[in-house]
C-alpha cells in the first residue's frame, strides 16, 4: 500500500501521482508527513478503517477555478458549496502556491449559494485586488461561465458545475 498518503482533510491518495497536493482539496501536506506516512503512520491508509463512512461527509465540488496564467497554470482548484477562501496559506479552502503577490490568507472569497444556484467573487480582507474580467472587485460580484479571476500575477477561468441546470440536492430529492 506504499505511496497512499491523507491530507488533513481526510483524502487519501496516492504520492506517487499527485506528490503532496492532495487532489480533492489541493491541500498541500507538508513533506516530513509526507514521509512518515510513506513510513506507516497512523494517517497512511488502514484496509480495517471504517473510511466508508466518512465518505458521506464531503462535500460535492460545485465548481472549478482553473489557473490560465501564472505560476500554476493548468491546475485545477475546487469550489465547494458556501464560502472558499482563497491565499497561499495551507488553511485556506483554495491553496494557491508559487505567487507571492496573492496573499497569505483571504485575497478573495469565491462562494456558492445552492438556494440562489449562483455562484459570487468577493474582494478578502487582505491588501491585494481581485479583478473580474479586468474590473476591480469592492463588493460581491456573480460569477458567470468562463469569467476570468485576476490574483496578484495569475489568472483563473470559473467554470461552474452547480447552478441553474444542476445541484447536487435534487439528486437527492429526486427532482
Amino acid at each position: 500500500m506504499g505511496g497512499l498518503i491523507r491530507c488533513g482533510n481526510g483524502h487519501i491518495f496516492s504520492s506517487r501521482r499527485y506528490g503532496n497536493i492532495c487532489p480533492y482539496c489541493n491541500m498541500h501536506v507538508k513533506e516530513e508527513t509526507a514521509q512518515k506516512n510513506a513510513a506507516g503512520a497512523d494517517t497512511t491508509f488502514d484496509e480495517d478503517s471504517e473510511y466508508m463512512e466518512e465518505l458521506e461527509l464531503i462535500d460535492p465540488v460545485v465548481g472549478w477555478l482553473v489557473c490560465i496564467k501564472g505560476p500554476q497554470m493548468g491546475r485545477d482548484y475546487r469550489i465547494m458549496a458556501e464560502k472558499n477562501f482563497i491565499g497561499r496559506s495551507d488553511d485556506m479552502q483554495i491553496q494557491i502556491l508559487g505567487d507571492n503577490r496573492i496573499a497569505r490568507r483571504n485575497h478573495a472569497i469565491v462562494a456558492y449559494d445552492p438556494l440562489k444556484r449562483s455562484t459570487l467573487i468577493l474582494p478578502g480582507d487582505s491588501q491585494g485586488l481581485v479583478y473580474l474580467n479586468n474590473e476591480a472587485v469592492y463588493t460581491p460580484v456573480e460569477l458567470n461561465p468562463y469569467d476570468v479571476i485576476q490574483l496578484g500575477n495569475s489568472q483563473f477561468l470559473f467554470i461552474p458545475l452547480c447552478g441553474e441546470h444542476f445541484e447536487w440536492e435534487s439528486l437527492k430529492s429526486g427532482e
